[in-house]
């Protein structure tokens, strides 16, 4: 890794704020022009990239069709996608497959998959069409192409060597951005990114980067709930950034909740791809019964938030901790060939899934809303863009269906390297960012004050902001949120800063904004469901945030 050195200011030009999918595509789209510095706030691998099991989406097969894809998208998305986005993103998810492919990501194809379903690492030569595809909740089709149940972790190792192997690209790991920095645009109509502050854990300094251009690619904001799949990095840094700067975000009400995520006391945050639902897996109460038929006509294939819904229904009327996944029914060989991760995790715990059904709850899974953005990534400050799950492009609408996110880290990446790279030349950087202030704080003496407020938000957030809601909830939410926004305040303003109270920071604001949203809809749409206002109405409307009104 290389490191910042006390009192420089680095200079480059583009800083990625995230080392995740979206991140690294666009570091390897951009480094043939410009010099680009990736921030990690961990180890390079500690994102949602890495823990991706399932797959991408993408229209490669001869029965499947673009108008297909966009259809299930738009009926996934509940009336909230926005149409145009969709048939933009699914019309490249050919090239963004061909693009990963030439990179050298293992995906399983089809021969690898009827023999010993191991993992066959293509070369730049193979053809799509030997791709193995399979099917997972809300698609009409096998689409998804996949390493076998590790497609994240294939993608991630592929992207990140490519990326250490660039003269242009440097990695930096440990390092959390604190905040951006911005000026008034030279028109007088907004403001302009101009560069990032960011804290050396190593050092506990804050040093300024300065900048051409900012990407966010921080992932979402999952850990503001108590049970969640995502990594502990997960606390909405991009978007609370972003807010910060100036920019408005969208439809943060939507957070998707993963119907199956391994129950067990030992077992964090490990979750049970849906592809198994795709080959066959039944979801099933603890007597043995199966349930979904009764909730929709496309049973464990429903979409997420359906399905999500109905294991949160019945544990709440038998009273009990979790539903059973059951795929005992297929052979052994080919459960532990299409799954080896989740077979090997499972019987780590005890859990043979050739011979054992597995205990699943819901857990907070994937942001649906966020920073809003076009088609390129660009945000509402000039030079910022923001581009995954930190985003709101339009494409998932009130729920996300399945192998989307990464197909769109792909598409919309490909569009802010198209953006930065026509603006490239006539972009400067300026001619000095003030270094950051530390004169008038102290180190704290009370940590416990972080670890209990960002406990205490996580808690009230599952409570009262989950799977399903009420008007009185969301208001208590508001109530308590308020408060702690305060103390989060104090504290930041008085102390140095630490990796910790960034993220409490950032996790406050985030969940407030979550509220807020929530309030604003009084109807039940996709994943936000609230028991005083159960229909959905007939005109779909996105709930935007603007930092001037709030």
């Amino acid at each position: 890794m290389n490191e910042i050195r006390e009192n420089e200011t680095r200079d480059t030009d583009i800083v990625i704020v995230g080392s995740g999918a979206a991140g690294l595509t666009l570091a390897l789209r951009t480094a043939d022009f410009a010099r680009v510095t990736v921030l990690s706030k961990g180890d390079l691998q500690e994102g949602a990239t890495y823990y991706a099991q399932g797959g991408i989406a993408a229209v490669l097969d001869d029965s499947d069709s673009i108008d297909s894809h966009v259809t299930d998208t738009l009926h996934a998305g509940v009336g909230l996608c926005h149409r145009d986005v969709v048939e933009h993103v699914v019309e490249r998810s050919t090239s963004a497959v061909s693009w990963l492919v030439a990179q050298g990501v293992p995906f399983t194809t089809e021969s690898a998959a009827e023999a010993t379903g191991d993992d066959a690492a293509p070369s730049s030569q193979t053809e799509l069409s030997s791709l193995h595809l399979t099917q997972e909740g809300g698609h009409s089709h096998r689409r998804i192409i996949h390493a076998t149940d590790a497609t994240g972790k294939a993608v991630f190792l592929t992207l990140q060597q490519r990326a250490r192997e660039h003269a242009n690209i440097t990695l930096l790991e440990g390092c959390t951005a604190v905040d951006l920095v911005t000026k008034p645009s030279a028109d007088g109509t907004g403001r302009t990114c101009v560069g990032v502050y960011v804290l050396v854990q190593a050092s506990g300094r804050v040093e300024a980067i300065r900048s051409r251009f900012v990407a966010l690619a921080t992932g979402g904001a999952s850990k503001a709930y108590l049970y969640t799949s995502n990594p502990d990095g997960a606390s909405g840094d991009g978007i609370a950034m972003a807010w910060r700067a100036g920019c408005r975000v969208a439809n943060l009400e939507f957070n998707q909740f993963h119907p199956t995520c391994l129950y067990h006391p030992h077992a964090k945050s490990f979750l049970i791809t849906e592809a198994l639902r795709g080959e066959g897996a039944l979801l099933e109460l603890p007597d043995g019964t199966r349930f979904m038929p009764d909730f929709n006509e496309l049973a464990e294939l429903a979409p997420r938030d359906i399905v999500a819904r109905a294991i949160d229904h019945e544990m709440k009327r038998l009273g009990c901790d979790c539903v059973y996944l059951n795929i005992t029914h297929k052979p052994p060989e080919f459960i532990k060939a299409h799954f080896p991760t989740i077979y090997e995790r499972c019987l780590s715990f005890g859990i043979d899934i050739t011979r054992d059904r597995i205990p699943v709850v819901p857990a907070a899974h994937y942001t649906c809303g966020g920073v809003m953005v076009n088609t390129e990534g660009e945000t509402d400050v000039s030079n910022l863009y923001a581009i995954g799950e930190t985003s709101f492009s339009g494409l998932h609408g009130a729920n996300r269906m399945a192998s989307n996110s990464l197909l769109e880290c792909f598409v919309i990446a490909f569009g802010a390297a198209d953006s930065i790279r026509s603006r490239f030349e006539q972009t400067a950087l300026v001619d000095h960012i003030t270094q950051w202030d530390e004169s008038r704080v102290t180190d704290s003496d009370d940590e416990i004050l972080v670890s209990h407020d960002w406990d205490e938000i996580r808690r009230f957030m599952w409570d009262f902001v989950g799977i399903v809601r009420t008007s009185k909830r969301l208001q208590r939410a508001r109530s308590r949120i308020s408060v702690i926004r305060e103390e989060v305040r104090d504290y930041y303003i008085k102390h140095r800063v630490t990796n910790d109270n960034l993220e409490l920071r950032n996790l406050a604001l985030v969940a407030e904004l979550i509220i807020n949203s929530a309030l604003q809809r009084q109807e039940s749409r996709g994943l936000h469901f609230t028991l005083d206002f159960p229909d959905t109405l007939a005109h779909a409307k996105d709930t935007i945030l603007s930092p001037e009104t709030h």
